[in-house]
C-alpha cells in the first residue's frame, strides 16, 4: 500500500505543474485586458457608451448635479467633477420632473439606465 502512495505523489505533483502551466497565459492575458478605474463615476461614462433602455439590476448611487438634459438623457455632475450621462424611461421611479441645476441621486444600471432618480 505504501508504494502505491509513494507512486502516486509524483503523478500528482507533475499533474498539478502542468495545470498550473496551462492556466498561465490564460490568466496573463486577463490581467492585461483589465483597465484599472480610479472612479467608479467614470467608469459609469464609460459603461454608458451602450446604454440601457429599461430598468435593471442597480450597479451604483450617483449623487450630483444635473447640468444638462436632452430628451431622456440626463448630464449629471458628480461631487468629484465627473460628467455622467444618465438615461430616464417609464421604468425610472421619479416623484417630480428633474430641471437643470437640480441636485439629484439616482440609482443606475451598469449601462446607464437611471432606475430611481430623487
Amino acid at each position: 500500500m505504501q508504494k502505491a502512495t509513494k507512486k502516486m505523489l509524483p503523478v500528482l505533483v507533475s499533474t498539478l505543474a502542468i495545470v498550473a502551466l496551462a492556466m498561465t497565459p490564460a490568466l496573463a492575458k486577463d490581467s492585461k485586458s483589465k483597465k484599472p478605474s480610479h472612479s467608479s463615476s467614470k467608469a459609469a461614462a464609460e459603461a454608458a457608451g451602450h446604454h440601457d433602455e429599461k430598468p435593471g439590476p442597480a450597479w451604483m448611487t450617483l449623487g450630483g448635479t444635473v447640468k444638462k438634459i436632452e430628451g431622456n438623457a440626463y448630464t449629471v455632475e458628480d461631487y468629484e467633477g465627473n460628467r455622467v450621462k444618465l438615461y430616464v424611461g417609464q421604468g425610472t421611479k421619479q416623484i417630480k420632473q428633474k430641471k437643470v441645476g437640480d441636485t439629484v441621486r439616482a440609482e443606475i444600471t451598469r449601462g446607464g439606465f437611471a432606475n430611481s432618480i430623487q
